[in-house]
């Protein structure tokens, strides 16, 4: 038998050993070896806890607006950089986290839906898969200005006085 198939032969023998149980290896933890964590979901009292502990960690509806913000960020320089296929990609994550911001935050849904998901999400995916520079830009403002009447709706106009408002519009 040539030199290789013997070593895969070996190596096929061993796994299947090893899978069964035939043999056993000891893995040592050297001292060195950082944990993953320090248990910090563990050591919480019972399960309930533990949820509680993790839907803090995981925010609320401001953490989905904090991607939102960044994909919107990033759809501006994809439209820029003349790349509808990303523009497109970052805008269907755009509502994708809006979705699961109100799905943390029920209260948020009825302003996100009535003034961007319902009014402006549809159209505003169709016209940035469509490839159409022109109106991707014009459509860019359309879900600008929903951004805007919906932060005024929820009664946090200030988010619409920062730079991605003043500064990123449509052509």
């Amino acid at each position: 038998m040539p030199k290789t198939v013997a070593l895969w032969v070996l190596a096929i023998v061993s796994a299947m050993a090893l899978l069964s149980g035939c043999i056993e290896v000891e893995v040592e933890r050297g001292t060195s070896a950082e944990p993953i964590s320090d248990g910090w979901l563990g050591r919480l009292e019972d399960d309930a806890e533990r949820v509680r502990a993790l839907e803090s960690y995981l925010g609320g509806f401001s953490s989905a607006m904090w991607e939102v913000g960044e994909r919107y960020r990033h759809l501006h320089q994809a439209l820029e950089d003349d790349n509808l296929p990303l523009a497109s990609y970052h805008f269907e994550k755009i509502g994708a986290a809006i979705r699961n911001g109100y799905r943390k935050r029920p209260a948020r849904q009825a302003n996100a839906d009535a003034l961007f998901m319902d009014a402006v999400f549809e159209s505003a995916s169709a016209a940035f898969a469509d490839g159409e520079q022109a109106a991707a830009w014009q459509t860019f403002e359309q879900v600008r200005a929903a951004c805007i009447a919906c932060h005024a709706a929820e009664d946090v106009p200030f988010m619409n006085d920062q730079p991605m408002f003043r500064d990123l519009r449509g052509r």
